[in-house]
């Protein structure tokens, strides 16, 4: 069982759309509405929060419940509550993604970093947690504010032009203001799902919170330049190659060690795949980006 926890603002597109277009599968989605603001704001997330949970349903076949979040702003309360919403899950044996395209930033960063602590404190759950974000292909709030620009000169200019003069001008306005604010109220402030390197769904790894140690590194740089290898013996084979070392049971045994400890069990930078009675062995999407930071031509040149 797959579940996805939404916490919802102004955004309907990237909250839904991503998971049609990718083709992901949904069984369960929790949907967090935010209790503050003013009255028009919250009663426009909770149109929007309907709209998306019955589209949660005939869309993907995903059964919808939905929560409020009575402070978006309480960093404290949103943590709790996202750790809780998770364990739960989990505890359920059920999958969680976390999406974090919307809602204010302090509920944002809460249910990331409770979803990043949970990995850490369940590593054998690790695998079974993920946040990702997803990019609009639009932001109506730019569309809107040139609208806004146009009335006002239009309304500038009516004060000197002839009314005749002026009525084509009108009917323009009018035609652009309404069509605009219903694809606002439809779609919310933005609009699509940006794909990104073939996807809709940009996932946030999470790193490890203990230090790599000096022969953990050659195995990851080694990785990292060489890229993928058919098991750790051929691994093992070329780093002793490397390093000018003899091939041996016992250098063998310390790459495989290390490799354990840098794998899906310890520290998260390496895959393993089960081939016949081998692994194929490559970083991580979080062990790649490990490397590029730590290696001298990173991004940080």
């Amino acid at each position: 069982m797959q579940t996805h926890i939404v916490p919802v603002g102004f955004d309907y597109d990237r909250l839904i759309a991503p998971l049609v277009r990718d083709q992901i599968d949904v069984d369960s989605v929790i949907l967090l509405e935010g209790a503050v603001g003013s009255e028009a704001n919250v009663e426009y997330s909770r149109h929007l929060s309907k709209k998306l949970e019955t589209d949660f349903k005939n869309l993907l076949g995903a059964e919808t419940e939905r929560f409020v979040l009575e402070d978006v702003y309480d960093y404290d309360d949103a943590f709790e509550q996202a750790y809780e919403l998770i364990t739960a899950e989990l505890d359920s044996g059920n999958e969680v993604w976390v999406n974090v395209a919307a809602m204010p930033r302090t509920v944002s960063f809460a249910f990331a970093n409770a979803a990043h602590s949970l990995m850490v404190e369940r590593q054998e759950d690790r695998e079974g947690i993920h946040t990702y974000y997803t990019a609009p292909e639009k932001y109506l709030e730019t569309e809107l504010a040139e609208e806004l620009r146009e009335q006002i000169a239009l309304l500038e200019d009516l004060r000197e032009d002839d009314a005749e003069i002026a009525a084509d001008r009108i009917g323009t306005r009018l035609e652009s203001a309404r069509d605009l604010l219903a694809e606002f109220d439809e779609r919310g402030t933005t609009i699509g799902a940006k794909e990104i390197d073939g996807k809709h769904i940009v996932e946030l790894p999470v790193a490890s919170f203990s230090n790599v140690k000096p022969f953990e590194e050659l195995i990851l740089y080694k990785l990292g330049e060489d890229g993928e290898f058919d098991s750790v013996s051929e691994l093992a084979e070329s780093l002793a190659r490397e390093l000018n070392e003899e091939y041996t049971d016992s250098f063998r045994s310390k790459v495989i060690y290390n490799v354990d400890r840098l794998g899906p069990g310890g520290k998260g930078y390496i895959e393993r795949e089960e081939q016949g009675k081998s692994y194929r062995t490559r970083l991580s999407r979080i062990g790649e980006l490990w490397v590029r930071a730590h290696s001298d031509d990173g991004t940080g040149d």
